[in-house]
């Protein structure tokens, strides 16, 4: 059975980090790419990054280049978003989802981050 188990949201004060974790649990990391994406209230769905499976290859939305950093751990089968320089217009439901072809498949929970003074 396919789950993908988050943890690690929260709430910060703008300047802080966070690094939300994702466990696949029932597929292997090393076939199938994983990313995150997040949505607002009132606001669209928002990919934020991801990691191929095979070569590491990563993407990053243009407002999250340079602050966050997207990682995989093989042995643990589990991804990792390592977010820094936060910012309130992150604030957001993160989602963790498996990838199939370039289209979501399957997707976690979601984690809330919450970045305010």
């Amino acid at each position: 059975q396919v789950q993908l188990v988050e943890s690690g949201g929260g709430s910060v004060q703008p300047g802080g980090s966070l690094r939300p974790s994702c466990a696949a649990v029932g597929f292997s990391l090393d076939v199938y790419s994983i990313g995150w994406f997040r949505q607002a209230p009132g606001k669209e769905r928002g990919g934020v990054s991801c990691i191929s499976s095979n070569d590491g290859i990563t993407y990053y939305s243009d407002s999250v280049k340079g602050r966050f950093t997207i990682s995989k751990d093989r042995f643990r089968n589990t991804a990792y978003l390592q977010m820094n320089s936060l910012k309130p217009d992150d604030t957001a439901v993160y989602y963790c989802a498996k990838y199939k072809s370039a289209r979501i498949e399957y997707r976690g929970q979601g984690i809330q981050v919450t970045v305010s003074a």
